[in-house]
């Protein structure tokens, strides 16, 4: 088993704070849900490691507020309802 020294030394930072920080101007990519295609199985809402993924009743989608774009969503889909977009310069 591997003991962290700090709060700071894991993957993601803190897992308890990391789904509060906002992403801001940075992310290059961003997950578009195709909510007919969606089969509600949940794994993007397990494997996402900000927690951003949000049930929506019929569909899951990500709150783009704290995506931090890291794609892997859209490689455990299992029917490919998630797909990659790159982000639009504002």
């Amino acid at each position: 088993m591997i003991k962290f020294k700090s709060r700071f030394e894991s993957s993601w930072a803190d897992p308890k704070t990391m789904h509060i920080l906002p992403t801001g101007e940075w992310r290059f990519q961003r997950p578009v849900i195709k909510a007919e295609k969606c089969c509600q199985c949940g794994w993007c809402y397990i494997f996402c490691p900000v927690g951003c993924i949000e049930d929506r009743g019929t569909y899951f989608e990500a709150n783009l507020d704290y995506c931090k774009g890291c794609s892997i969503c859209a490689k455990v889909c299992p029917v490919d309802a998630i797909r990659m977009v790159r982000e639009e310069i504002r």
